[in-house]
């Protein structure tokens, strides 16, 4: 395998040739995307995961407690510690979806609410992002209305208790963290 050093001005930007559907999922569809090195004159297939946005929600209660929600993940096949947190419907802003799910899942509403920050979950294979939205002073006023497949636990820990579970390793979902270490230094006023 040959390697050659990226100019000195940075790597290049691969050219999009084409894609095709490989595979269409209720949650993702899978595609091969064809991209050119426009300096090694390589063409390639890339596998990318097509899924909608989704948005993660911080939401705390006004005695300083974290909303959150345990659930089964079928990808661990385990129970999971996380923030509340779906699917963004298409054309649908990150601040409803985040209060849509809070509810949905949770039953608690809150305001204001306002973004933490964005990323993409995993820019080496996926397109969509993922949106963190901080709700203040959540509060219980619905019952739930949970998706088919959902079956939650709703639980409120002191801030400082779950931000330690992260630390520690009690939450290890990947964006749950991205959001806690936003939040974290939004509260240390570090953003």
């Amino acid at each position: 395998m040959s390697h050659q050093e990226p100019a000195k001005s940075g790597p290049a930007r691969w050219e999009r040739r084409g894609e095709r559907v490989q595979l269409t999922t209720r949650v993702l569809a899978v595609q091969g995307v064809e991209f050119h090195h426009p300096v090694r004159g390589t063409t390639r297939e890339f596998v990318v995961l097509r899924a909608p946005d989704w948005v993660n929600v911080v939401a705390v209660t006004p005695d300083d407690r974290l909303v959150l929600v345990r659930q089964f993940r079928f990808g661990i096949s385990a129970l999971s510690l996380e923030i509340p947190g779906g699917v963004m419907e298409a054309g649908e802003d990150p601040l409803e979806t985040g209060l849509r799910e809070l509810r949905e899942e949770t039953g608690y509403t809150g305001a204001p609410a306002r973004m933490l920050g964005t990323v993409h979950p995993n820019p080496a294979i996926q397109s969509n992002r993922c949106h963190f939205v901080l709700v203040e002073n959540a509060v219980r006023a619905h019952g739930t209305e949970w998706d088919a497949d959902e079956e939650l636990a709703v639980e409120t820990l002191p801030t400082d208790e779950v931000l330690a579970l992260a630390r520690s390793g009690g939450i290890t979902h990947a964006l749950v963290l991205n959001a806690l270490m936003l939040f974290e230094a939004q509260r240390r006023g570090a953003v």
